[in-house]
C-alpha cells in the first residue's frame, strides 16, 4: 500500500508542477488522468485491504456506475448527441460547424453497428491484423480526447489575482452592429472583473479585440466598446484592437499594444467564452503572451458542439504529432500483417 500511496503523491505533484509552471500545457490533462488513474488504484486497494463497509458499500456503486456506462455509455451519448443536434439546428441555424454533434452520432453508431455485425470475421488474419492498427488509433484518439476533456475543465479553474493592467476580450462576430448573447456574456465576464479590481485597487484597461467582418457594419471591438461604455465602464480605460480576423491575432495584436503602453511589463487576462478558454491560451502561448483566462458562461446546449470544435482546432494545431503517432500505428501493423501473411497465412 505504501509503494501505490507515493506513485500517487509522486504522480499528483508531478502534475501540480507542471500546471503551475504553465496552465496551457495540452499535457497536463494527461498527467492529472495518470494521478487519478494512480488515486483510484490506491483507493481500491484501501477498500478490500482495510475491508470498511463503508468503503465497500462506495466502491460497490461506483463499481456498478462504471458497469453501467461501460455496456450502455455509448448508446447513450449517441442518444444526447442526435437529442443536442436537433436542439442546436433548432435554436442557432444549419451550419456545417452546428452539425458536429450530429456527425459525431452518425459515427459512432456505425462503430456500433460493425461491432454488431463483426466483419473481422469473414476476413483472412493478415487483413484483420492491419485493420488492429485502426482500433489503436481509436484508442489513441479516446485517450487525447478524454485528455483534452480534463484539462479544458481544469483551466476553468483559473482565479486571476486582482493586480491586472490589462483585460483583453476576444471578439466574435457581431449582428450589425449588435452584440448578440454569446460576446456579451464574454464582455459581461470582463466587467464583472474589472468592478471587482476597481473596488480592491486600481481598475484595468479594457482591451477589446476583433476585426471587422464583411457582414459587419461596424468592427467587433468597437461593437464592444459601446456596449461596456453602456453598461458603466469609462471609455477612459477601453482600448480598441479593430484588425484582428483569428483568435491568435487577437492575442499577437493586443500584445503589442500592451508592449508599447508599459514597455516595462504588465500582468493581463483574457476573456472568453468557457469552452473556447483553453485553446485561446494556448494561442496566446504560442503568441508569448503570459496571459491566462477566464472563461463567460456559455448556453448548455451549446457546449458539447463548441467542445467538439475545440478539439477539432487542437488536433489540427498539433497535426504533426498526431501524423507521426498514426504513421507508426499504421506502419507497425502493416509490417505485423506481412509477417502474418508470409509466415503464418
Amino acid at each position: 500500500m505504501k509503494i501505490l500511496l507515493i506513485l500517487t503523491l509522486i504522480s499528483f505533484s508531478i502534475f501540480l508542477i507542471s500546471y503551475n509552471l504553465d496552465k496551457r500545457k495540452l499535457y497536463n490533462g494527461f498527467l492529472f488522468n495518470i494521478s487519478l488513474f494512480m488515486f483510484l488504484l490506491t483507493a481500491t486497494y484501501i477498500t478490500f485491504s482495510t475491508s470498511n463497509i463503508l468503503l465497500m458499500v462506495i466502491f460497490f456503486i461506483f463499481f456498478i456506475i462504471a458497469i453501467f456506462i461501460l455496456i450502455f455509455g455509448i448508446y447513450i451519448l449517441i442518444i444526447g448527441l442526435f437529442i443536442n443536434a436537433r436542439i442546436v439546428i433548432k435554436r442557432e441555424s444549419r451550419s456545417l460547424s452546428n452539425l458536429l454533434t450530429f456527425f459525431l452520432g452518425l459515427v459512432l453508431l456505425f462503430h456500433v453497428i460493425l461491432t454488431i455485425i463483426n466483419p473481422e470475421r469473414f476476413l483472412p488474419s493478415d487483413i484483420n491484423a492491419f485493420i488492429g492498427g485502426f482500433i489503436l488509433i481509436e484508442i489513441y484518439f479516446l485517450f487525447s480526447v478524454f485528455n483534452f476533456l480534463m484539462i479544458s475543465l481544469l483551466y476553468q479553474l483559473n482565479r486571476p489575482k486582482l493586480n491586472q493592467d490589462f483585460i483583453i476580450v476576444l471578439g466574435s462576430r457581431v449582428i450589425g452592429d449588435k452584440v448578440p448573447p454569446l460576446l456579451a456574456s464574454r464582455i459581461k465576464k470582463a466587467i464583472e472583473f474589472y468592478n471587482k479590481q476597481a473596488k480592491a485597487s486600481k481598475p484595468p484597461k479594457i482591451i477589446f479585440s476583433g476585426g471587422q467582418g464583411k457582414d459587419e457594419k461596424v468592427s467587433e471591438a468597437f461593437a464592444m466598446q459601446k456596449y461596456a461604455i453602456e453598461n458603466g465602464i469609462p471609455i477612459s480605460d477601453t482600448i480598441l484592437e479593430d484588425k484582428s480576423t483569428t483568435t491568435f491575432e487577437n492575442m499577437s495584436f493586443s500584445k503589442n499594444i500592451m508592449d508599447k503602453i508599459k514597455p516595462s511589463g504588465y500582468n493581463s487576462i483574457f476573456v472568453t467564452n468557457n469552452y473556447h478558454l483553453f485553446r485561446a491560451g494556448l494561442y496566446a502561448k504560442k503568441a508569448n503572451l503570459k496571459s491566462d483566462g477566464i472563461g463567460a458562461k456559455t448556453a448548455l446546449y451549446f457546449i458539447p458542439n463548441a467542445l467538439i470544435r475545440e478539439y477539432i482546432a487542437i488536433v489540427v494545431m498539433n497535426k504533426k504529432r498526431h501524423f507521426i503517432v498514426i504513421s507508426f500505428i499504421l506502419i507497425c501493423s502493416f509490417i505485423l500483417a506481412l509477417i502474418n501473411y508470409f509466415l503464418i497465412g
